[in-house]
C-alpha cells in the first residue's frame, strides 16, 4: 500500500488548522464620550440662545397679500405682530384669531414664518353676493349668508335684496321659514346665476319661500321659483335668453317647462 502523501505528512506535523481570530470592537475611551457630551451641550445651547437670545432671528417684517379691499396697512395692524420678539416664539394662531376678530371681511389667513426676520399674512377676503340695504348704506352678505361688512357705496355687479313678503303669504312664510332662512334662500340664489346673468342682476325679491324673482338690467325680470333646483335652472335660463334674446320675461320656476314672453 502506498504511504501517506508529502501534504499528510505536513499536515499531521502542522496540527489542525487554527481558528481565525476576531476583532473586537473598542468601545470609545470615557474621554472621548465626554467630549462629544461637552460639544452636544455647547451646540444645544447655541441653538437655543440663537433663536430667542441673539438679535439675528427677530421678528422686523410683516408682509400681507390677497388683499382686495382691505388695505396691507389695516391688516398689519389688526394683526398687531409682536416686532422685535424673536420669530420662533411668535404665535401664528394668535395672530389668525386676531384677524378673523377685527376683520370679519377675511375669510380665511394663512400665518407663515419667513426666516430669519419677517411673518407672511396671506388673506382671502369674502365676496358679496347680495346687498341688504339698511339706513342709506349696504350689508354685505358672502355665500354663506355671512353679514361681514357695512359700506356707505354699493359695490358694482351685486344685486340688492327685496325682502318683501306679500301679505297672503307672510304669515305661513315667516311662521315656517323666518327672515333669515328667506335671506339664506335669496343667498342660495345669487350663488347659483350664471355668471353673465349674475352682472346684470339688480335685485332680487323675495316674496315667499317660493316666489323669488330677478330685476336685470333694461327692465328684464326673471321668475325663478323657490330656491332649489337652482343649477337645472341657471342652465335653462342660459339656453332661454339665447333662444329669445329680445324677450322681457323669463320663467324658469319649473326647469323642465320653461317660458318666455315679450319682446
Amino acid at each position: 500500500m502506498a504511504g501517506p502523501t508529502t501534504a499528510e505528512r505536513q499536515q499531521k506535523k502542522s496540527g489542525p488548522p487554527r481558528p481565525q481570530r476576531t476583532r473586537r470592537l473598542r468601545l470609545p475611551r470615557s474621554r472621548t464620550v465626554i467630549i462629544v457630551s461637552v460639544l452636544a451641550v455647547l451646540f444645544g445651547t447655541g441653538a437655543v440662545w440663537a433663536l430667542y437670545g441673539s438679535q439675528w432671528l427677530r421678528l422686523e417684517d410683516v408682509k400681507t397679500s390677497g388683499t382686495r379691499v382691505l388695505t396691507p396697512e389695516e391688516v398689519r395692524e389688526a394683526a398687531d405682530a409682536p416686532v422685535g420678539e424673536p420669530l420662533i416664539s411668535v404665535d401664528t394662531d394668535a395672530i389668525e384669531d386676531r384677524l378673523r376678530s377685527k376683520l370679519p371681511r377675511i375669510d380665511s389667513v394663512d400665518v407663515v414664518r419667513s426666516w430669519p426676520h419677517g411673518i407672511g399674512l396671506k388673506v382671502t377676503e369674502r365676496k358679496p353676493v347680495l346687498l341688504i340695504e339698511k339706513g342709506g348704506k349696504f350689508v354685505e352678505v358672502d355665500a354663506e349668508g355671512v353679514r361681514f361688512a357695512t359700506v356707505g357705496r354699493a359695490p358694482g355687479g351685486v344685486p340688492k335684496l327685496e325682502l318683501r313678503v306679500d301679505r297672503d303669504s307672510a304669515a305661513a312664510s315667516l311662521r315656517r321659514f323666518g327672515t333669515d332662512r328667506l335671506l339664506r334662500e335669496a343667498v342660495r340664489v345669487a350663488g347659483d346665476l350664471p355668471e353673465a346673468v349674475a352682472r346684470d342682476t339688480r335685485n332680487i325679491k323675495v316674496r315667499s319661500y317660493d316666489s323669488i324673482s330677478l330685476e336685470l338690467k333694461g327692465g328684464r325680470t326673471v321668475d325663478w321659483g323657490s330656491g332649489e333646483k337652482g343649477r337645472s335652472k341657471a342652465t335653462t335660463l342660459t339656453a332661454l335668453m339665447k333662444a329669445a334674446p329680445k324677450a322681457r320675461h323669463f320663467d324658469v320656476s319649473v326647469p323642465t317647462a320653461p317660458a318666455s314672453s315679450g319682446s
